[in-house]
């Protein structure tokens, strides 16, 4: 039983002490005065009263009436009812008060007598005042509360004959019982009327239960308020303690939204600052730093803006606002959208019934009342399958004296599948659910709805998951129950209780409210105590019962493990790898081992596992041979390397006893447990696993304790034993606690005593434990306790374990024999006693232990800590000294000639990346990686060489390696060996080369050894100076380290070099050329020289190299000799001549008439270092001039002629872009020319006067609108739109955009002209393509010859952004979720192929400008990168004499190592560069080339495989030739020219291009078997983005042989013979299995020519001939097809050359020109046409066979041929005319001639550029009869006149013209 209410309290407006405006409440009388003993009188009711402050108010209002809350000490609730009423004020009150109103200065001294003031100086107006009556219970009983007050202030009021003491007396003495009411012997006991003695009657019903909270109507008003969304996530933030702000204005509406709040927790109570109503004076309340949940007044919103951490709900606005910072975890799905479709279902019935064509008339919707329990059935719904199953995981750490009860949270969240859920987390960490468990995890106590609940209803609420309508039907169930707790007896409700009259208050009342006479209520009070005294005391029997336990929870969440789905197939795996291993049938064991590793990623194998080895174990103890050992280790490190340090599976805590268990022998009296080596995991150091384990085990022993006696007691009944066994400790404890009070004294203190010794034995036991897992075996070293962060002290700043002391001793005792000093054995030691005393403080304390017994533990746990160290010194000396595990013999990598090893093998495993070949994934194939082998660092090279681990794969030898100088990105990583998955420190190489390494290191590999690695590799990968390149130190005596300038002596130096240039030039550079037969380059590092004497080299060839034919007139000294003509000698001038760009001499009679020179203005350098130092400028530019052209331009790169059209001779400029003035600034000041003129400007005019100077020396182009103009170009590949004028950004990197020319405009139909007026109607003579930014503002001026075509090029740092996303997409560290569609998703955001096709297409419309007669200047950026790039693409697109091998090598050496670009910058090659990156822009060139390859696939005479070896070899700095940053730079260190003298001997190449020269004398890799070029010399590729194709340099790889671009060590071990079988049956298959990422693709399946042309080499050999070269061969091959190829003159090719390539070229989608007949057969090798004066003979002219050799293949002369035919020839002085096979070579500028028409022997050659004239001859002696006098022409030389005869006089006057042609084009 308990009194209604506690004190009674009138409370009244005072004056504030201080006198300010407001006032402050006094109480008036309380009763009883004296406080009672259980329930002291509360402080502060007074500010409780008038939450916004007391205050006077002018009018009178209504009463008010609300209930406050306030928390004592022992955080009991004090229910506070206020009633609030106003009375006129007493002219004392009135008067002060009035004072202060009108602000006076004089305050009424503080105690002092207040005078009254004269009457005169009190307003009219009438003040009143408050006044509050206050009750104050323990009980939530608000209508009671309301009802009582109400009645006093009815008899106050309206004068009832009613004494106020009596009935006040009776309110204080009324009692009632507590919760319980069926419980009871009767109604009467649950339902209690009272009367308080005024004729009054109230019915009071307690609650049925306790526990369960009273809501009435409050959930409900909180929905409708706030909406669900808002009331959701209000219940989420109570829950994870977060801090809730209710404002309202209304007082009532706070204290029933904060009651509904709280109602919603249960069956969690809410633990912290609950203030419903909080006064205005207290508001500083809000800023604590703890959870709450507090209601305001709306009045105060202002003040409660700055709370940033504070979730605000507003009540009368209907919102709640969260704070940015705040995060409010949602409930886990599906619970989530479960409960919110319930709650709607609830709160808005009709919703379902919305849509339906015939609603139902009426919808039953519930009462407030009812539907408030509804929503609460919702939540408790909620709750129950929250924590569903929760009592498993409650360990019972002690029963007597009182339950000792700890939850085991890992094990709860692991077995719901919510261990990642962040509320769950939140929720059991929290302060709520600690209650939760003290309270409800008690065995024996009475139980309540919710225990029912979530014991047997969850199976129910699963079921019903799917049928909205059972749903419903249980909330509603549940809500009864709700319902008839909160109204047990809804019948007996009578109340009877006065009301004043209406509007009351505003009547006068007779009198202010009585003072009441203390006596009497006093004496009423002492009278009821002292009955109650005499009375027996009503002890309430509560029912106490086992609490059900419910069945064992399932996971809330059906998660799929994905690929680990433990099938029985799994774990029947790992069962029979552990049988094995204990039966030691090893090799079994080890075939199955890497089935059982992947496996044991699944929890089923893990749990498996544990339950399996428990089996292998008796009397705690297994001794195994040291390969099981090895097993059972390696098997538990994979099991536990999966563990969160949670451990919420189990599976850490069911190892834990085996690995004390299982052991081996050492020697004799050492012992080695299985703990030593499975520590490195992070659960050990976790003492919340700590503290699980424990309390587990307690558990568990405390079960035995109180189960043993009772089979001691009855052994006869055998058959319940097991019964007994089966009961849970939960179980046994409630049965316990039911015996408890029946014991005696003695029993009560021997069970204690019994439980408080278990606890403490399990706390040494786990000290010891431990011990066990925290010390390393090595103590001395320490392993520096990886991830042990948690070992540390908190307290201490650092968190690792061992600070700087400790690190410095490691460092110098790592190799000391004996091992440890003592200062790291007392660390180590010493971190982990603290470790250990800190979980002994907490678990001791919180299961009782004794002191006495912690003080001993306190000083037991260093000596167990010193004993284990003592133990594992011998361990360790001992472990040492095992023979070590067999590894794999480390595999030696084949070097190259002259490549030296830095640090041989360290043992390492090469690890899977993200790229799925070579895994055995989905991909298919052999795991072939992980593998276990070795990293060497040599010279040039990082190389792995290793074996797989997968014992299956076979003996496959997997090599993967990367030149040091291609290294991109180097980062340390930590990862998981695959073999004993210990986590290793591991090292990620990535490559410009495409080939990424990712290896850990093996645990012998020291930490040291590891990082010397580094420090090696970064050292080799940045040397400091360009000689300390592989390069240059291979093979020479060059020390790294000296000084710059040594190397004086090796070449001249520059300045001798510039000295003879121009005194030699003059007489050199006219003969240079006439004295020169036939076109030879063989490279110019030995030119002159003996053949080198290179047997060593790999790639020797055993012929002699044909001495040069270029010998400079003996007249010259030695070094001007070499000096002149190496400078002419450079790719530059032989290109420049083949092009008939012009001589050096400018007196010649012949050379006026050439617009361009050869300038050697720049032979010092001087003007621009990055240029080449002889010069194409106009004829009639003075060398003076350039230096003032130069310097408007960026890097001085002024505008230089690098090729000339033979077609149309428009010529291609390249120069840096503009500087600020120049010719922009020319433009724009065009009108207003400043009065002096700068220097500035004279050097702008000097650069108009340039581009003029270039403009004039083109051939005017009259036809102003005829075929030229551009309108013409067909626009079948073109992409953009708009007009001519600038090219704008189109795609995100915008380099270019769309409108330049119909190159660019919108694409339409086959060649139909675009739109005509895109183009000023007079084409301009020179279009000068510069960058946007550049040009702003330009305009054009319609008189001048050169028009601008600003567009936006993308700068080096964007390419080198897309470079690093296109590596990491084609060499993923990590593997992707989705492989496919992450590859091309990365590839497209890398923006690769946008750039890509921007350079196409800028270099398309150049070609298209070029080819209409326009020339092009190309002005991009510094003039070295993107200009170089499209410059190469123009040329390569536009002369198809750049599509042979020779060709591209001089383009590249022309355009790119003479023009300056700048090799060594961009590709970052020393220390300097290390800052700025690897920028790719050669690579991007050789894509864009590879990309016009796959369109034209017959134009190129070098096969895809070349590309990617100059890719490889442009960053691999294995050759010399793409070293340094210009021309000026190598002859400064003397690269460029070798002194002859200097022998080179035995040395491997040092140019790229003498290196391919030598390889494809012995192999046709270089060679491209298709190449049968086209007519059209002109090709214009597609290049939208997808027309490109991802090249696959940058996804293919081969294991066997690491990349294929050092031919030496590609080439495999020879095959071996063919064998007979022993049992003598046929040979066996040649068959083999070619593995796509394993070996190399092109050498397992050669193409079958190569294959063809091997085979002859191999039986050519057999025959004991000597092999012919395959280049003969092949040739020899295609003239006996041409000879095939026309039996009687018109027979259709027929053999395998002759295939439908034309259709393969077509459906590439390269854009044909039909033509007459035979034009499209490519390859139908030349019909019988050998006058070549047929109909389609113009064609046949300009088109050459496809027997196209090259020089470096053969002795024979290589064949161009431009023209060919049949020719009479008179020979020398009386020799006779005969009949020869002219071939006329517009490429090589000869006419050349053979016997006959398949001889491949040239007999002469007639060098074009000594040809002075042709004309007309006659016949002469000895001359064929039957031809015309008129076919008969002379060709004159100057040495000699040559006579020709033609079969007929068209064919004669051909042969004249194209001669002519010829020359002219010269």
């Amino acid at each position: 039983m308990a009194r209604l209410a506690d004190y009674f309290v009138l409370v009244a407006f005072g004056p504030h002490p201080r006198g300010s405006g407001e006032g402050q409440g006094h109480i008036l009388q309380r009763f009883p005065e004296k406080d009672w003993e259980d329930n002291p009188f509360p402080q502060g009711i007074e500010l409780f009263c008038q939450p916004s402050g007391w205050q006077l108010c002018p009018e009178r209002s209504p009463p008010t009436f609300f209930v406050a809350v306030l928390t004592d000490i022992n955080s009991e609730r004090h229910y506070c009812a206020c009633l609030t009423f106003w009375e006129p004020v007493e002219p004392t009150q009135e008067a002060v008060c009035t004072e202060d109103a009108a602000g006076r200065e004089e305050e009424a001294d503080e105690g002092g007598p207040v005078r009254l003031p004269p009457a005169a100086a009190v307003p009219p107006g009438q003040l009143f005042a408050p006044k509050t009556l206050v009750l104050v219970s323990r009980l939530d009983h608000a209508e009671v509360f309301r009802n009582s007050l109400g009645l006093i202030y009815t008899i106050h009021v309206e004068g009832l004959n009613v004494g106020l003491e009596n009935v006040v007396g009776n309110l204080l003495t009324c009692i009632i019982p507590l919760a319980g009411g069926s419980q009871l012997d009767s109604v009467e006991d649950g339902v209690r009327t009272i009367s308080l003695g005024a004729g009054d009657r109230q019915v009071i019903q307690t609650p049925l239960t306790d526990s369960l909270p009273i809501s009435r109507c409050s959930v409900a008003l909180l929905f409708r308020q706030l909406g669900i969304a808002n009331v959701l996530s209000l219940f989420c933030a109570a829950l994870t303690e977060h801090k809730v702000l209710f404002l309202s204005r209304s007082y009532q509406r706070l204290s029933d939204a904060c009651r509904g709040l709280l109602a919603l927790l249960f069956p969690l109570r809410y633990s912290f600052t609950y203030v419903p109503i909080l006064p205005a004076q207290l508001l500083e309340v809000l800023s604590t730093p703890t959870p709450f949940v507090i209601g305001v007044n709306a009045a105060f919103q202002a003040e409660t803006q700055e709370l940033l951490d504070v979730i605000v709900a507003d009540l009368d606005g209907g919102t709640v606002t969260v704070p940015e910072c705040v995060h409010i975890p949602a409930l886990p799905e599906p619970l989530h959208s479960q409960t919110h479709s319930v709650l709607s279902m609830v709160l808005d019935p009709e919703l379902d019934l919305a849509d339906l064509a015939f609603p139902p008339p009426t919808v039953s919707t519930s009462s407030l009342k009812m539907q408030d329990k509804e929503l609460r059935a919702v939540f408790l719904r909620l709750f129950a399958q929250l924590l569903q199953g929760y009592r498993w995981c409650l360990h019972m750490v002690r029963i007597h004296p009182e339950p000792v009860i700890r939850f085991h949270k890992a094990a709860f969240l692991g077995q719901r599948g919510l261990v990642e859920d962040d509320f769950l987390m939140k929720v059991l960490e929290g302060m709520a659910f600690a209650g939760f468990v003290s309270e409800r995890g008690v065995p024996y106590r009475p139980t309540d709805l919710f225990d029912e609940l979530v014991a047997h209803e969850v199976a129910r609420m699963r079921a019903d998951e799917n049928h909205p309508q059972r749903v419903l039907s249980h909330v509603k169930e549940l809500a009864e129950q709700l319902y008839k707790n909160e109204n047990p007896y809804p019948a007996v409700a009578m109340h009877k209780v006065q009301r004043p009259g209406e509007a009351s208050h505003l009547r006068r009342a007779p009198r202010p409210f009585p003072r009441l006479d203390e006596g009497t209520v006093q004496w009423i009070v002492d009278q009821a105590t002292a009955k109650m005294q005499g009375a027996p005391p009503a002890v309430k029997a509560e029912r106490r019962t086992t609490v059900p336990s419910g069945p064992p929870m399932t996971a809330i969440l059906e998660r799929s493990s994905g690929l680990h789905g433990n099938s029985a197939r799994r774990l029947e795996v790992v069962r029979n790898c552990i049988s094995y291993v204990f039966e030691g049938k090893m090799l079994e064991a080890k075939k199955l081992l890497p089935a059982v590793l992947r496996a044991l990623k699944g929890r089923a194998a893990r749990r498996c596992l544990a339950q399996e080895l428990h089996l292998h174990v008796q009397q705690n103890r297994a001794v195994l041979d040291h390969q099981q050992f090895d097993f059972v280790v390696r098997m538990m490190n994979c099991c536990l390397q999966d563990c969160t340090s949670l451990d919420e599976h189990g599976i850490a805590a069911a190892l834990l006893p085996l690995v004390t268990a299982f052991c081996r022998k050492l020697s004799p009296g050492v012992t080695q447990f299985a703990y030593s080596c499975v520590q490195e995991h992070v659960v050990w150091s976790t003492p919340q696993f700590w503290e699980a384990m424990f309390y587990g085990d307690v558990q568990t022993h405390i079960r035995a304790l109180y189960l043993e006696p009772a089979e001691d007691r009855d052994p006869a009944q055998v058959g319940e034993a097991p019964a007994e066994d089966e009961r849970s400790a939960l179980d046994v404890a409630s049965e316990q606690r039911r015996l408890w009070p029946t014991l005696s004294r003695e029993k009560q203190q021997e069970l204690v005593q019994k439980e408080e010794s278990t606890v403490f034995s399990q706390a040494i036991h786990y000290a010891n434990r431990m011990s066990y897992l925290l010390l390393p075996l090595d103590t001395s070293k320490s392993r520096l306790l990886r991830e042990r962060a948690g070992l540390g002290d908190p307290e201490s700043a650092s968190n690792s374990l061992l600070t700087s002391s400790m690190a410095g001793s490691v460092a110098e005792s790592y190799d000391t024999e004996s091992g440890f000093e003592d200062a790291e054995t007392c660390d180590v030691a010493g971190a982990v006693v603290r470790f250990i005393n800190r979980f002994v403080d907490k678990v001791c304390t919180e299961s009782g232990v004794t002191s006495d017994h912690l003080k001993g533990l306190h000083v037991m746990v260093p000596d167990i800590v010193q004993m284990h160290i003592e133990t594992l010194e011998a361990v360790y000396r001992e472990s040492k000294r095992l023979p070590p595990i067999q590894k794999p013999k480390l595999l030696r990598p084949r070097l190259l000639p002259g490549e030296e090893c830095v640090l041989d093998g360290l043992r390492v495993y090469l690890l899977p990346d993200g790229r799925e070949e070579g895994v055995g994934g989905s991909v298919g194939g052999p795991a072939l990686l992980p593998a276990e082998g070795a990293v060497f660092l040599t010279t040039y090279r990082v190389i792995f060489t290793g074996m797989p681990t997968d014992p299956l794969v076979g003996e496959q030898v997997v090599v993967r390696s990367l030149p040091v100088a291609a290294l991109t990105k180097e980062k340390r990583i930590s990862v998981q060996n695959p073999v004993d998955q210990l986590l290793q420190d591991g090292l990620q190489l990535r490559s410009c080369t495409f080939q990424l390494l990712k290896m850990a290191f093996d645990e012998e590999v020291g930490s040291d050894s590891a990082e010397l690695f580094r420090k090696q590799l970064h050292k080799l990968r940045y040397p400091p100076d360009v000689r300390d390149t592989f390069a240059f130190t291979l093979g020479s005596a060059h020390t790294p380290g000296q000084p710059p300038r040594a190397t004086k002596g090796k070449g001249p130096s520059l300045r001798t070099l510039s000295r003879n240039l121009m005194k030699n030039a003059k007489k050199t550079m006219g003969r240079q050329y006439v004295t020169r037969k036939k076109y030879h380059p063989p490279s110019w590092e030995h030119r002159g020289q003996p053949p080198p004497e290179d047997q060593e080299d790999a790639i020797s060839v055993s012929e002699e190299l044909e001495p040069s034919t270029l010998t400079p007139s003996s007249a010259l000294k030695p070094s001007d000799r070499m000096t002149m003509s190496s400078l002419v000698e450079r790719a530059c001038c032989r290109d420049y001549q083949r092009l008939g760009l012009g001589t050096l001499s400018s007196s010649l009679s012949r050379a006026k008439s050439e617009p361009f020179r050869i300038s050697p203005v720049n032979r010092m350098y001087a003007i621009c270092r990055s240029y080449p130092g002889l010069l194409i400028v106009p004829q009639s530019v003075q060398d003076n001039a350039l230096q003032r052209v130069s310097r408007c331009y960026r890097q001085n790169r002024f505008p230089v002629v690098c090729w000339r059209s033979g077609r149309s001779k428009a010529v291609l400029l390249r120069s840096g872009g503009l500087h600020g003035k120049g010719v922009v600034g020319l433009f724009k000041a065009q009108n207003a020319p400043s009065p002096g003129q700068s220097q500035a400007d004279s050097s702008s005019l000097e650069q108009e006067k340039y581009l003029q100077a270039v403009v004039s020396s083109m051939p005017r182009f009259a036809d102003a609108s005829g075929r030229n103009t551009l309108s013409g170009f067909s626009s079948v590949h073109m992409g953009g739109h708009g007009k001519w004028g600038s090219v704008r950004a189109s795609g995100r990197s915008g380099v270019l955009g769309g409108d330049v020319g119909s190159r660019l405009a919108a694409p339409q139909a086959n060649g139909a002209p675009p739109d005509p007026g895109f183009l000023r109607p007079q084409r301009a003579a020179l279009y000068i393509i510069g960058d946007k930014a550049q040009l702003k503002g330009v305009r054009p001026d319609p008189l001048q010859q050169w028009e601008l075509v600003p567009i936006e090029v993308f700068e080096a740092r964007q390419v080198k952004t897309s470079f690093k996303k296109l590596l990491k997409a084609c060499v993923p560290g990590c593997p992707a979720a989705e492989p496919s569609s992450a590859f091309l998703r990365s590839l497209e955001d890398s923006e690769w192929l946008t750039q890509i096709h921007k350079l196409l297409q800028v270099s398309v419309l150049v070609v298209e400008l070029l080819d209409s007669g326009s020339s092009v200047l190309v002005s991009l950026e510094d003039g070295w990168d993107i200009t170089t790039q499209v410059v190469s693409l123009v040329q390569l697109l536009s002369d198809p004499f750049y599509r042979t091998l020779e060709g591209f090598r001089l383009l590249v050496e022309k355009e790119w190592l003479s023009f300056g670009h700048r090799f060594s910058h961009r590709g970052a090659h020393t220390l300097a560069g290390q800052s700025s990156g690897f920028t790719p822009v050669f690579l991007q060139f050789l894509d864009c080339v590879h990309q016009v390859h796959l369109q034209f696939p017959m134009e190129f005479e070098f096969s895809p495989f070349y590309l990617k070896f100059l890719g490889y070899h442009h960053v691999s700095r294995r050759f010399r030739t793409f070293l340094l940053d210009s021309d000026y730079e190598r002859i400064e260190l003397g690269l460029l020219y070798e002194e002859k003298g200097e022998r080179r001997g035995q040395q491997a190449c040092r140019s790229v291009w003498e290196y391919v020269d030598r390889l494809s004398k012995r192999t046709p890799v270089f060679y491209n078997y298709m190449y049968a070029p086209e007519d059209t010399e002109v090709l214009r590729p597609y290049s939208n983005v997808s027309n490109l194709k991802v090249w696959d340099f940058y996804t293919e790889e081969s294991l066997a042989e690491g990349p294929p671009y050092d031919w030496e060590l590609a080439q495999g071990p020879p095959e071996p013979p063919e064998e007979e079988r022993l049992d003598g049956g046929a040979p066996q298959s040649r068959r083999r299995v070619v593995w796509p990422c394993y070996d190399s693709r092109p050498r397992a399946q050669p193409d079958a020519i190569s294959r063809l042309l091997e085979e002859l080499q191999r039986l050519e050999t057999e025959l004991g001939r000597p092999p012919e070269r395959w280049k003969d061969t092949w040739d020899r091959v295609k003239a006996t097809q041409r000879l095939e190829g026309r039996p009687d003159g018109r027979g259709t090719p027929s053999s395998l050359l002759v295939s439908s390539v034309p259709h393969h070229r077509r459906s590439l989608g390269v854009y044909l020109q039909e033509g007459p007949v035979g034009s499209t057969l490519s390859l139908s090798l030349d019909s019988d046409q050998s006058s070549g004066s047929t109909a389609s003979g113009s064609r046949q002219a300009a088109r050459r066979s496809t027997s196209t050799l090259y020089s470096q293949f053969q002795t024979a002369e290589s064949e161009n041929r431009s023209h060919e035919g049949t020719l009479y020839k008179k020979g020398a002085f009386m020799k006779p005319w005969k009949a020869r096979w002219f071939v006329l070579d517009k490429t090589k500028h000869q006419l050349r001639y053979y016997d006959h028409r398949v001889d491949t022997e040239c007999k002469g050659i007639i060098d074009l550029a000594e040809v002075e004239a042709v004309a007309p001859g006659t016949p002469t002696m000895g001359a064929p009869k039957t031809v015309d006098e008129k076919a008969f022409f002379d060709v004159k030389t100057t040495r000699r006149v040559y006579n020709f005869c033609a079969q007929d006089v068209p064919s004669a006057q051909q042969w004249v013209d194209q001669i002519q042609g010829c020359l002219s084009d010269a």
